[in-house]
């Protein structure tokens, strides 16, 4: 099992190279193809109307300020895959997060950053793409160039969520020197890890189990400080179980990992 094509999103933004190096990285290790993927939309609605210098100008410098946007993407996907063995580009005047979906059907993995971050015309929101691609996303934080996945933690609730992401991961774990399935206990239990435990070992994985309690903080934090605890340089886990809106308004443990994981994240929806 192994990962063909990378994908990663690329905008202007200060961490945009570093994520794009860590994809590249990747792409090389498993012998696979890295695409850059970069969209804006021209934004239109301040250009002068009417039979005026302003609006007849207007609109084609617009469009030619975002084509220069574009252009830097592209420019800085190139110094960031220097050396990198097999790579492609694609760019669009198009919304970021309808391009990335209409170009996923190409890729096995999908490689983000948290979010807005420089150009926000350029930028995609995580949670949104996590919720429409149908492919694991691994979003990587900022200034993290690079990922050896020497270890591994499992964020395990016996979800649909949970059980796809562990499957998805299958190239990642399989490759690791240890993962360890993390049941938090946020004061409702924590699930059986037994069966995914003999999954993972059916499938050559080395794996282990540890139960940690939330004990007042967030299942999130719960599972950061046992991943920091094993030494794992990535988390796998299920996205939005319980609806994006519902996580968004209420708090979650998604929202929470996309918002401040020190290290990258692996999930499917």
């Amino acid at each position: 099992m192994t990962i063909a094509n990378i994908m990663v999103a690329v905008d202007l933004g200060a961490h945009a190279r570093d994520r794009v190096r860590l994809a590249a990285h990747l792409a090389d290790d498993f012998q696979g193809r890295l695409i850059g993927v970069a969209a804006e939309m021209p934004d239109y609605s301040w250009a002068p109307a009417g039979p005026t210098p302003g609006g007849a100008y207007g609109y084609p410098s617009i469009q030619e300020a975002v084509l220069d946007d574009l252009k830097q993407a592209h420019a800085a996907f190139q110094e960031a895959t220097a050396g990198c063995s097999r790579t492609e580009w694609r760019s669009k005047l198009e919304y970021p997060s309808a391009f990335l979906t209409s170009q996923a059907a190409v890729a096995d993995l999908m490689v983000l950053g948290r979010g807005r971050d420089g150009n926000s015309y350029l930028t995609v929101d995580p949670g949104e793409i996590l919720m429409c691609l149908g492919l694991p996303v691994l979003v990587v934080p900022p200034s993290v160039d690079h990922l050896d996945v020497k270890r591994v933690a499992v964020g395990w609730k016996n979800t649909r969520e949970a059980r796809r992401a562990v499957r998805d991961a299958l190239p990642f774990l399989k490759r690791a020197a240890e993962a360890v399935v993390v049941a938090v206990d946020d004061g409702r239990g924590s699930d059986d890890t037994r069966d995914v435990l003999a999954f993972l070992q059916a499938h050559d994985v080395y794996a282990t189990s540890v139960r940690t309690e939330a004990q007042g903080i967030g299942a999130a934090e719960a599972l950061v400080d046992a991943a920091a605890e094993c030494g794992a340089d990535l988390i796998v886990t299920g996205a939005y179980g319980h609806g994006r809106l519902r996580e968004w308004v209420f708090g979650g443990v998604t929202r929470n990992l996309l918002v401040g994981s020190p290290v990258c994240c692996l999930m499917s929806h």
